[in-house]
């Protein structure tokens, strides 16, 4: 091994992202329950868009994805040159930790939040700093007290992953308004579409400039497959992020399934209907099997038992049975299993095979 080739610090730190199990040595058809999947797939119209763009294939995409971006902008009431698209809003994360973090720098964010924030500072030098949570939620009073000169980006999701919590709009508006002048405050909305009403955090960055939000279609798109996410901010800060984004970073294929998936809310409607009714039967399903969660507003129940050991064994059990959940001790919540909430005959299954697991009839 030639010593003098090394790569640049903070890389090395990194440990690898493992996403939810899709499969069970020995086991046929499982039911996945691991990822966090629209149980039902991506919407009609996305499924034809994604068909007709076979046609498309030998075609370079448009470099300024202005075709999706002006229907997200219609959708959500968005100015559309404050959009960026992404693979998957984890590209956004990266673009915002390569832009504005380096060595010296610090990088915030809550003890149980989405990992890719500590792996997108470390790749660039940055110093990640972790910050308690309190009862599995934000803590607005621990950020900031962690928050100096050197802080630059601070990263929430609400609903939060995999707790499922989420804090007020007014808690979210005091955070950005106590963060450090040089700081920026990144909104997750990940699961932002689960929760009715909800616009993310889309009125405080119209109001400020040192807020971002981050979106996804991998979750009730239901397009996780194909990795497609976006950005929304203040001018100056897009106009950065796009000067680091790839020129062609997202396909025909993914931009005109994207734009067909958001221009079908109705499917949206019908998917955020179905998962609050199917959630909150698993939530109370799993508490009268002494299984208790907080309150979820995401599309997942973050099942929390007696001790790491009974989560492991609970695993385990499920797996023989061809069920595949998540276990989140890489989130530093070993006891605890996130379940993702799937149609009502998954529910039922999963809540019968941990009844079984207890002792339960």
């Amino acid at each position: 091994m030639n010593d003098a080739i090394r790569p640049q610090p903070g890389i090395m730190d990194i440990a690898l992202y493992e996403g939810g199990k899709a499969a069970v040595a020995g086991v046929a058809n499982v039911l996945k329950l691991s990822s966090n999947e629209n149980p039902f797939g991506p919407s009609d119209r996305a499924k034809d868009a994604f068909a007709r763009s076979v046609h498309n294939l030998h075609r370079y995409p448009s470099t300024d994805h202005a075709s999706l971006r002006q229907a997200i902008a219609e959708v959500h009431g968005l100015d559309a040159a404050r959009v960026i698209c992404g693979v998957g809003s984890d590209e956004i994360i990266t673009f915002l930790c390569q832009a504005y973090a380096g060595p010296k720098d610090e990088v915030v964010f809550t003890e149980h939040g989405f990992l890719m924030y500590r792996i997108s500072a470390l790749a660039v030098g940055a110093t990640p700093v972790e910050v308690a949570e309190r009862e599995r939620t934000t803590d607005v009073d621990a950020i900031l007290k962690a928050c100096n000169r050197r802080t630059k980006l601070v990263f929430i999701a609400n609903p939060n992953n995999p707790t499922g919590t989420m804090i007020s709009a007014a808690e979210i508006e005091r955070l950005a308004d106590g963060l450090p002048p040089q700081a920026i405050l990144v909104l997750d909305g990940a699961y932002a579409e689960f929760v009715e009403g909800f616009d993310a955090g889309l009125a405080l960055i119209e109001s400020r400039s040192n807020v971002v939000m981050t979106r996804t279609f991998s979750k009730i798109y239901g397009l996780g497959g194909l990795r497609i996410g976006w950005g929304y901010g203040p001018k100056q800060i897009i106009d950065v992020l796009n000067r680091i984004r790839g020129p062609f970073n997202l396909s025909n294929t993914q931009l005109d399934t994207a734009e067909a998936a958001v221009r079908d809310q109705d499917f949206v409607t019908r998917c955020r209907n179905d998962n609050a009714r199917m959630r909150t039967w698993l939530a109370q399903a799993l508490a009268e099997l002494g299984i208790p969660s907080d309150t979820s507003l995401a599309n997942f129940i973050l099942a929390r038992f007696a001790s790491p050991e009974e989560a492991e064994a609970c695993d385990l059990f499920l797996q023989k049975q061809g069920l595949i959940v998540r276990r989140v001790a890489s989130y530093k919540l070993p006891q605890c299993l996130r379940i993702t909430v799937g149609d009502e005959a998954s529910c039922r299954r999963v809540v019968h095979a941990i009844a079984q697991f207890k002792g339960v009839k």
